[in-house]
């Protein structure tokens, strides 16, 4: 666990559409000093950031503007910081989502689109495992059955990179529910995300939260 005395100083992105307290505690749990805030100046500056999300694309994108979401992740990300989506915090990197017939505009730091899950019984609620990238650091240490807790009905399905989009590739991890293989975690340098719910996800869940704070240091 990090040390009182060189605890990261992580901002929680207050832009109503998250679960924050059980975030908040995960993170302080794993040593991270933790901020939730609306203010531009402390997100960007903190040593790390998360967007959680939870509801729909079209809300989530809605309050992130009204927080100037996109530019504070733009500038963390143009700056090399470290920036943690959560769940819908992880959707709404991707350019678009569909829901009910609706597209919305995401942050566009991925190319991808958001789309229903392809499933007879929705949402997917509940621990399932994921295939974990090769070389991950998000989920170092832990074993590759180890379940995390998802609750979702919209996701980035059998998503193929572009082969001249990135200079390194994100790692990709996925799972699968139902006839649909989606996009469970993405690690590209500085951002990290998970479809998932680390704070959810009792000790494995804050193994990985303790893996990222591990990077912001």
């Amino acid at each position: 666990m990090t040390s009182p005395l060189a605890q990261p100083h992580v901002a929680l992105l207050d832009y109503g559409a998250g679960n924050l307290r059980s975030a908040q505690r995960a993170l302080e749990h794993v040593g991270a000093q933790v901020t939730i805030t609306q203010d531009a100046a402390v997100a960007v500056e903190a040593d790390g950031l998360v967007v959680p999300g939870v509801g729909a694309y079209d809300a989530c994108m809605r309050g992130l503007r009204a927080v100037n979401g996109p530019r504070i992740v733009g500038q963390r990300l143009a700056g090399g910081r470290p920036v943690l989506g959560i769940c819908v915090g992880l959707q709404v990197m991707f350019e678009r989502g569909v829901e009910h017939g609706v597209t919305t505009q995401g942050l566009g730091e991925w190319p991808g689109v958001v789309e229903k899950l392809d499933a007879d019984v929705l949402p997917h609620m509940g621990w399932n495992t994921v295939e974990i990238a090769d070389g991950s650091e998000m989920f170092a240490g832990l074993d590759p059955q180890t379940r995390f807790y998802f609750v979702h009905s919209y996701g980035v399905r059998d998503w193929t990179l572009p082969a001249d989009e990135f200079i390194a590739a994100p790692r990709v991890s996925w799972a699968q529910h139902d006839r649909s293989r989606f996009v469970a975690a993405v690690e590209n340098g500085p951002l990290w995300a998970t479809q998932f719910h680390p704070e959810k996800s009792g000790e494995a869940g804050l193994e990985l939260m303790r893996n990222w704070c591990r990077t912001l240091g």
